[in-house]
This record gives structure tokens, C-alpha cells and sequence, in this order.
């Protein structure tokens, strides 16, 4: 550590790692999604995401992080990577040159990176983690130029000082930022971003000197990628590591540095951290495991912060457990304070605003400001026990009360999946299913269909607020609701797809519409929670035994069938999707939970089948994303996963065709399990990485129907007949054309008709195209 930090401020007793940022009310994404219609212009936009960053720093004042450096300044508008890439200047060539005249990438450079343009599609987007937030995956070759091209941290946090508080600045960790990146696609084979690790510290040193000049105490550098096994040798990591935080605590001016580590064990890089000069390593102790003395004595003076309140998931904290936590971390660190084990941007703002949830379930739930003020708690009880007693009784007596409620375990559930046997997870040989579903489908080569949702209009959504308000009648509803699935079917059969779908306009959201029909759920009216971009959702709350007391999605598909002589999908939300993107009880393992759930799908299947739906597609989009960090606990996870998929579909019959989707995710790491789920016909994402899915699939050999996308759908972009043609040509080369569905990304609900249909027309087009190849070929 230099001279001068040594007198710095101390870091503070108690923090949050990071906060949400897209307003109470979501008005940051009403401001990003008005400035891109052109409706603001860029002075507004800003001086709306300067009255949410204050609005911020004032309320976690409010609920006692009242110390210098406590409040983090996490705000962010799109993506974290994102800003980590904007202040690099890491724009891949293919952009052209998005910087400025002053070298800078302004806020429209920025959301071009984002969404694309006409002649590029944007970066790559995939999740976080084990999390249902999405990133921008940088693009890095040994040609990207790195320079300081935004300054974005500096000026929110003097923004925020001059309003007299002093934030800790935020910014992706250099290794994580390499870890996460993509070779781009002009770098040779065998290319790796994190060899870029020296090119880009020069410019991270000269970002934390701007922050020290501008009055930073404390600057914090995310690091989660060092919780996870790494495809990288674990010594080449620890190398970098090592070599990162030489050369940034080295930084002739500088604020004091924290490095976090979220969403698991640190394990073996504690140590390599606890050697260098930085001043304060944050560990997850609340997902992750307690080090042991031994562990933390390289720490030295260090601050130890201990991130013992879930940021992940909304339930109030054990703070008797939590505080034991700390008694061992305390008898073994120099110095201790108390955070979350992660940003609480994965949780809504304020439990106190779900008025409509019973008392007793809102006693049971803590969302960002419950846990700020838990975070404080703990930090009293490490400097008085006796002053946080009566709040660790208080909490102990909830969680009590919560595990002997009603509903939160039922003998009729918990009877049906204790009397499951293998044969309930178990289909007929798929060379069965196939000749009946041929037989039963007559479907031409190269199959075309859509993922399930069609554009959600303004007045669909008005419709659906007024009739949940009481101002439209159900009656009328459910008209105006046949009257949108009506023009769906009928614009499917103009546009000539094969296998049509009903749209989904009575769908609020594609896990609260079964949440809100399943016994076991509750849902919020204000719980919205970031998962990429202006894009936010409101995750369920399942809290109980999980059950199906009549048919949900029966009375809608049976309609769109009656309007069509084609196929019609039934579309149902899969058993790891509802869990991944609801917040999930934490009383017993997921595995029971998703065993539930799977079997409230079962039955819908049956209903379904004997309504006339001969393609049912149960979505698993979220299936990558619960993958244990660590590969010892994925096999287990991967075995329950794809079994509570198989439950729910096992009992349909050979004829019955059944699909899935899954959207976003790295489907190499997990295409054993992907084929592991049976599915007759899997979609899965693959137009905005250009088709990358398709060599995995032909080197594991995948035997089954597969629809890798055309068409992106995250962009607002229209993709050319052309740009569809090549992508379904590429797909081809890889994959035997009798495999072979053509379809979007995924579903179509945040985009507008106009767009919609154009891109679904060129689609066809695209596909008449390659069967004209395919016949000729075949003469």
C-alpha cells in the first residue's frame, strides 16, 4: 500500500455491494426506452438518471449506512460489463469507430454496442452468473485498443458528492472482465482475452487516479469470476490475479481498493488475494462456506467484509446463524465488517410496498431496504451484542413461524412425489415418437414455427390492468383476448409458418401467469427486478407445497386450435424456469420444489392432450442458469433438473410432439443435459452469436428435432432474408436438414408488429430458399 492511503478513511461498518438501479417505479427504463424512440433527448435522459442516483444515496442514508464510502455506486445505464467496456474504449472492429472526436463513446456508441444497428448485431448477451440478470459479453482480439474512453464513474460520484454523499464507486474486476470476454472473431484460433490482461491495467490505473482526484475513498472492483472453476488452469488464474492487483495497488494515486467476490466460495484465491496490497477482500459467507482461521491470517490488517445477508433471494435472514458466522470470522480477522453476499439489484426495493400480500408472508420476506437495514443490524451486533438482541429474537421467532404456517407443507403433495417411481420419468424410445408424430403431423422438411408470445400491444396491457382493476368486465376481457389470438393465427397463416402458436396475450409474464394459477405462489405489484437492459420482471414468490387445482392454459390454446387447420402449440412454462425466475422457498431443497412443480405441468399436459393439442412446448430457458458455480455440484443439479422436465413430460403420448426452448445460455457446457430432457424438438438461441450452437450439437451428435434461431429478438434490429438464409445454411452444413426446425430466437412479446412481421416474413422467405437447395441437391 502506498504512503498516502494509509490515513485514508477506514471502510465502512456497514454496505451494501450494490443496490437496484432502475428507479422504484422503473423510471429508468420509461427514460432509456423514451430517449430511444427520440421522445427525450440525451440532457433529459441524464438528468433522469441523476435524480434516481440521488434518490439512491439518499435512502440507503435513510436506513443507517450513514458512513463515508458505505453507499455503493452501482447505477448503471444498460449493464455493468457494458460500462466496464465503455471505459476501456473496447469496441470490437466490426462496430467501425463508435468514439468520438475527444476519444470518448457517448451514450449513443453505447447503446449501439448494446442493440445493434443496422449493419451489426449487438453484443453477445448471456447470464450472469447463476443468476437471472443477463450481460454483454465484450468482444476481445489481439487488436482491440484500450484507452480511457468514458469517465462515467468519475462523474456520478462527484455528482453524488456534491450532494454531500460519498459513494463507493463500482467497476468489473480486470481478471473477471477477461474471463467473461469472447475471443473476437477476426483472433486466431486458440486466442484467449485474458492474455490482454497488461493492456488493459494501464487504463483501470488511470480510471482509479480520475476517482482519487475527484475524491474517492474507497472503489470497488468486482471479482466474481473467482468463485467459479474456470475452463482457464486455476494457475494461470492466480497469475493474473496476482499480476492485477500488483500493478493497480501500485497506482501512484489512488482510492483504497475493495475486491468482491460474490455468489460463492472464494476458496483457493482467497489466498492469492489476501497476499497483495489491496485493502479490503469482500467473501460470500452466506452461499459460500466460512474460512477457516488458518485461511484468513494472510489477510493482515486487511478489512475482512463479510457478505452475510443474501442478496440473491428475498427471505428475512437467520440473524442468529449470521451472527455466529461472524463470531468465527471475528476471532480470526483483523478487522470485520458486514455486507450482502451480493448486489441486491437480483431483489426488488422495499417489502413494505406489497400491501397486498398477507402480513404474515410479508413478516417472512426482506427485499433491499429490509436487508440494509439487516446489514446494519449485524454491524451493531459486531460492536454491541446486546443492542442487536432484541432484533435477532424478533427474526428468529419469524422464521419459526414461517416453517409451521399453513400451506408451506402439504400431506397430499408431499404424498404424490413420495410415491414417484422411474417409470413416471421415462418416455417411449424417441424412434417410437417419431413415427407417430409423423404419422399424426405431416410436416414439411425445415418446419417453421415461432417461440411462443407474439407483441404485447399498449392495448393488450391496458386491458389486462383495467380488468384486473375491475373496470372491464371478465366477459369483455376474454373477448378482446380472443380478438388478439384471432389476428395472430390469422397473420401466421398469411406469413405461411407451419406450426402456429395462439401469442400469449393473456400471459402478464411467462412464470407470473402459472404463479398466479398454481396453490404455493404469491406475486408482487412493485417487486421488479433488472434482467437485462430496460428490461425488468416481477419474480413470483413461492413459498409453499406446489399444486394445480384446474386446467391454466387449456380454454386459450383449444380456441387458437378451433381457428386452424395446422398445428397449434400449447405453451407451458417448464418446472427449473418457474423456479429460477420466481424467489424460491429456501426450506428444503430444489429438487422437492421442482418435483412439484413438475407435476402440476403433468397434468396440464393431459388436459392439453385431451383438449386436441397435438404440440405442447414446455419452455426451459432458464436451465443453464441454475448451474452450480463450482462443477463438483453440478451433476446433481443437472440429474433433478432434467428430471423434474421428464415428470412433467413423461406422460404424453408417442404422438404427442413435445418441445422445449432455452434462450441465452452456454449450451456446450450443458448439451448432455440438454439432450438428457427428452425433448421431441428443442429451439434454443443462436442468431446474435452467429450460429456458434451448431458445432456443439454436431459434435455431440444430437439425435432429435432442433431449432437453432434466426432471428434475434433482444434487438430492434430486422434481419434481411439474406442475413436468415445464410444463418439457416450455416445451420445445415452442421445439423441433417430432417432435424431441422426454422424459428426465432425467442418469444416476440417486447418487440412492436411492424418489425415482428417483417422478420417473420423473411423468415419464410429465407426457409423456401434453403429447401429449393435442399430438393435440388437431393435430384
Amino acid at each position: 500500500m502506498t504512503e498516502q492511503n494509509t490515513a485514508r478513511i477506514p471502510f465502512p461498518s456497514a454496505s451494501l455491494l450494490g443496490y437496484p438501479r432502475i428507479g422504484r417505479r422503473r423510471e429508468l427504463k420509461k427514460a432509456v426506452e423514451a430517449y430511444w424512440a427520440g421522445r427525450i433527448d440525451a440532457a433529459a435522459l441524464d438528468a433522469a438518471a441523476k435524480v434516481i442516483q440521488l434518490a439512491t444515496a439518499r435512502r440507503l442514508q435513510e436506513l443507517g449506512l450513514t458512513e463515508a464510502a458505505a453507499v455503493p455506486g452501482t447505477f448503471s445505464y444498460y449493464d455493468q460489463v457494458l460500462d466496464t467496456t465503455a471505459h476501456l474504449g473496447a469496441v470490437p472492429a466490426r462496430f467501425g469507430k463508435l468514439l468520438n472526436a475527444d476519444g470518448q463513446l457517448d451514450i449513443d456508441g453505447y447503446f449501439t454496442l448494446a442493440r445493434g444497428n443496422k449493419e451489426q448485431q449487438p453484443l453477445e448477451m448471456t447470464k450472469w452468473f447463476d443468476t437471472n440478470y443477463h450481460y454483454l459479453v465484450p468482444e476481445i482480439g489481439p487488436e482491440t485498443e484500450f484507452t480511457l474512453a468514458s469517465t462515467a464513474k468519475v462523474d456520478e460520484f462527484a455528482f453524488a458528492l456534491s450532494n454531500g454523499i460519498e459513494t463507493r464507486p463500482y467497476i468489473v474486476g480486470p481478471v473477471t472482465y477477461l474471463l467473461l470476454s469472447k475471443a473476437s472473431d477476426d483472433a486466431p484460433a486458440g486466442f484467449a482475452p485474458l492474455s490482454r490482461l497488461e493492456d488493459i491495467l494501464p487504463v483501470y490505473v488511470q480510471l482509479l487516479e480520475k476517482l482519487a482526484a475527484a475524491g474517492a475513498g474507497w472503489v470497488q472492483l468486482d471479482e466474481p469470476a473467482l468463485v467459479v472453476d474456470q475452463d482457464t488452469p486455476a494457475a494461470e488464474v492466480e497469475a493474473a490475479v496476482a499480476r492485477a492487483y500488483e500493478v493497480l495497488t501500485a497506482a501512484a494515486n489512488r482510492p483504497q481498493i475493495l475486491v468482491s467476490t460474490p455468489y460463492g466460495s472464494l476458496e483457493g484465491q482467497l489466498g492469492t488475494l489476501a497476499a497483495t496490497n489491496i485493502d479490503a477482500l469482500h467473501i460470500d459467507v452466506f452461499k459460500g462456506t466460512v474460512p477457516s482461521a488458518a485461511a484468513l491470517a494472510g489477510l493482515g490488517n486487511k478489512t475482512l467484509v463479510a457478505g452475510v445477508v443474501d442478496g440473491h433471494n428475498i427471505w428475512r435472514n437467520d440473524l442468529a446463524a449470521s451472527a455466529a458466522r461472524l463470531d468465527k470470522l471475528k476471532a480470526a480477522a483483523g478487522r470485520l465488517a458486514v455486507s450482502t453476499s451480493t448486489s441486491t439489484q437480483h431483489v426488488p426495493y422495499d417489502v413494505a410496498e406489497e400491501t397486498q400480500l398477507s402480513e404474515q408472508l410479508r413478516s417472512w420476506l426482506a427485499f433491499s431496504d429490509q436487508k440494509a437495514v439487516e446489514v446494519k443490524t449485524l454491524a451493531l451486533y459486531l460492536a454491541d451484542p446486546v443492542s442487536a438482541k432484541a432484533a435477532i429474537q424478533e427474526a428468529t421467532a419469524v422464521i419459526a413461524s414461517r416453517a409451521a404456517a399453513e400451506g408451506v407443507r402439504r400431506a397430499d403433495v408431499r404424498a404424490r412425489t413420495g410415491a414417484l417411481t422411474a417409470a413416471d420419468f421415462t418416455r417411449s424410445d424417441y424412434t417410437v415418437r417419431e413415427a407417430a408424430q409423423e404419422e399424426a403431423l405431416h410436416l414439411p422438411p425445415l418446419p417453421t414455427t415461432t417461440i411462443g408470445s407474439f407483441p404485447q400491444t399498449s392495448e393488450i396491457r391496458s386491458a389486462r390492468a383495467r380488468n384486473t382493476k375491475g373496470e372491464l368486465s371478465d366477459g369483455r376481457y376474454e373477448q378482446l383476448m380472443k380478438d388478439e389470438i384471432k389476428r395472430v393465427v390469422d397473420l401466421q397463416e398469411e406469413l405461411g409458418y407451419d406450426v402456429l402458436v395462439h401469442g400469449e396475450p393473456e400471459r402478464n409474464d411467462m412464470v407470473q401467469y402459472f404463479a398466479e394459477n398454481l396453490e404455493g405462489f404469491d406475486v408482487t405489484v412493485h417487486g421488479w427486478v433488472q434482467s437485462y437492459g430496460s428490461r425488468c420482471t416481477r419474480p413470483s414468490i413461492l413459498w409453499g407445497d406446489v399444486t394445480r387445482s384446474a386446467p391454466i392454459t387449456v380454454k386459450w390454446a383449444a380456441y387458437a386450435q378451433s381457428l386452424t387447420g395446422k398445428p397449434m402449440k400449447g405453451m407451458l412454462t417448464g418446472p427449473v424456469t418457474i423456479l429460477a425466475w420466481s424467489f424460491v422457498r429456501d426450506d428444503q431443497p430444489l429438487a422437492e420444489t421442482a418435483n412439484q412443480v413438475g407435476l402440476a405441468l403433468r397434468d396440464e399436459i393431459a388436459d392439453l392432450e385431451a383438449a386436441g393439442i397435438k404440440i405442447i412446448q414446455v419452455d426451459e430457458p432458464a436451465l443453464r442458469e441454475l448451474l452450480p458455480l463450482r462443477k463438483a455440484d453440478q451433476a446433481d443439479y443437472l440429474k433433478w433438473s432434467v428430471d423434474s422436465f421428464r415428470l412433467a413430460t413423461a406422460g404424453a403420448a408417442d404422438s404427442t410432439q413435445i418441445h422445449t426452448h432455452l434462450c441465452y445460455s452456454e449450451f456446450g457446457v450443458i448439451i448432455d443435459a440438454i439432450d438428457g430432457l427428452d425433448a421431441d424438438v428443442t429451439s434454443i438461441e443462436a442468431a446474435r452469436s452467429r450460429m456458434e450452437v451448431v458445432h456443439d450439437l454436431e459434435s455431440h451428435g444430437f439425435g432429435r428435432g432442433v431449432g437453432p434461431g434466426v432471428y434475434d429478438i433482444h434487438s430492434p434490429r430486422i434481419p434481411g432474408e439474406a442475413e436468415v438464409t445464410e444463418l439457416l445454411s450455416t445451420a445445415v452444413r452442421h445439423v441433417p436438414s430432417r432435424q431441422l426446425w426454422v424459428n426465432p430466437d425467442c418469444g416476440l412479446k417486447t418487440r412492436g408488429y411492424a418489425e415482428t412481421e417483417e422478420s417473420l416474413r423473411n423468415l419464410v422467405k429465407a426457409t423456401q430458399t434453403v429447401r429449393t437447395e435442399l430438393l435440388q441437391a437431393a435430384k
